[in-house]
């Protein structure tokens, strides 16, 4: 019994120690800037002389979700504006009809919490602005309704701005929103390939209905830690076998100016799906696949490709042409780049879900260096099971 009450006691004590320096940090100084631009814009807009009344203590509270924890439920935009609001609201009216404060006070927290759920904006400060108005004292009482405006509106708007800013230029996406899409690309109804094997979305509310309780995480969020942690497995039983592994090094690419015959004669001749385009100091700015090609003709027909493709890749001799030219002009910009000690098994849901053929793979310094394909993957999955 003592030996598990000390289990439990240091489950609590190292429960964030996964959160490295730079993440504890990086939260207290947004709480900083976050609770000290609050307090100085308030003071400024609306005059000193109402002192420290413009910054209600909740916003403390707020603060540490929306910097310390901006991927909770609790910490999104709806839940901190609709919260405080409907909290103040039913405070307010609480302290009014009710003159007994330990009552009005009881009512007011049982109430916005009710609401809360009703609304679906849980915010647990927001317990605390309905008992601010009922026991902030004469000052708070004296404001009526107008408290749910200054200081409650303000402070929520001020600092969830601030939030907003700071979350993003610290590398943390906020408003956060985590959604796993499972939806077939090809606008079938299967499901993508790796939601049919492992556990299913299906599977997961399931469970998350018998826990029947309100978790700090959103759904999405936990979803992708399963999906990791089944990375993670993969990894400690079969090893970690990375790109450099298997990728091809001996990589034909073209550069953004190529012109077009000559891209598709590469493809051709060296029978490839997909060619990296690279730029200065061979760093990948694109990819070109066959597919790119069709993009810009116009097709009427199955029976005018062959036309209008030995259209698109005859040079014109003049100097401008209303015609793509160049590879740079019909490639794919936004394309997905692996590093070369990164584990085959990241790649997985890329290839299978995304459906990517080919991923360019890059060093260090984002020089293109070799070649991934579906079948190097499968070759890999495949020799570290057997090896397994």
């Amino acid at each position: 019994m003592i030996r598990k009450k000390i289990s439990w006691l240091w489950d609590i004590l190292t429960r964030f120690d996964s959160v490295d320096r730079f993440e504890r940090m990086r939260a207290c100084a947004g709480a900083l800037i976050g609770i000290t631009l609050t307090g100085a814009c308030s003071i400024l807009m609306l005059g000193h002389s109402v002192g420290a009344l413009w910054l209600i203590a909740p916003m403390g509270a707020s603060a540490v979700l929306l910097f310390a924890v901006p991927a909770s439920p609790l910490a999104q935009p709806w839940s901190i504006v609709g919260g405080n609001l409907c909290a103040g609201l039913i405070g307010v009216t609480c302290a009014k009809l009710i003159g007994e404060p330990v009552l009005a006070a009881g009512l007011a927290a049982g109430l916005a919490i009710g609401a809360m759920f009703w609304l679906r904006c849980l915010h647990p400060p927001s317990g605390a602005v309905a008992l601010t108005a009922v026991l902030g004292g004469p000052a708070i009482h004296q404001l009526g309704y107008h408290f749910l405006l200054v200081p409650v509106g303000l402070n929520t708007f001020l600092l969830l701005l601030t939030a907003i800013l700071f979350n993003n230029a610290t590398g943390r996406r906020y408003p956060h929103i985590a959604f796993k899409d499972h939806s077939n690309q090809h606008a079938l109804k299967d499901v993508e390939p790796t939601a049919r094997v492992g556990f299913t979305p299906e599977d997961l509310d399931i469970v998350l209905s018998r826990y029947n309780q309100v978790l700090d995480i959103s759904r999405g969020d936990l979803e992708n830690i399963f999906l990791e942690t089944e990375m993670e497995v993969h990894r400690r039983r079969f090893g970690i076998v990375s790109c450099k592994d298997l990728m091809s090094r001996d990589v034909v690419s073209v550069d953004f100016g190529t012109d077009l015959l000559t891209a598709w004669n590469l493809l051709e001749v060296h029978r490839l799906t997909a060619i990296p385009v690279v730029g200065r100091g061979k760093h990948v700015v694109g990819i070109l696949t066959k597919a790119d090609f069709i993009k810009p003709i116009r097709l009427q027909n199955y029976a005018q490709l062959g036309k209008k493709l030995r259209q698109l890749l005859r040079n014109v001799p003049r100097a401008h042409s209303n015609k793509p030219e160049v590879v740079g002009q019909i490639m794919y910009k936004d394309v997905t780049v692996a590093r070369e000690d990164q584990a085959i098994v990241e790649l997985v849901p890329l290839m299978s879900d995304r459906g990517l053929h080919s991923i360019p793979v890059v060093d260090d310094d984002g020089r293109l260096v070799g070649m991934l394909t579906q079948s190097d993957l499968i070759a890999g999955l495949y020799k570290s099971h057997l090896q397994a």
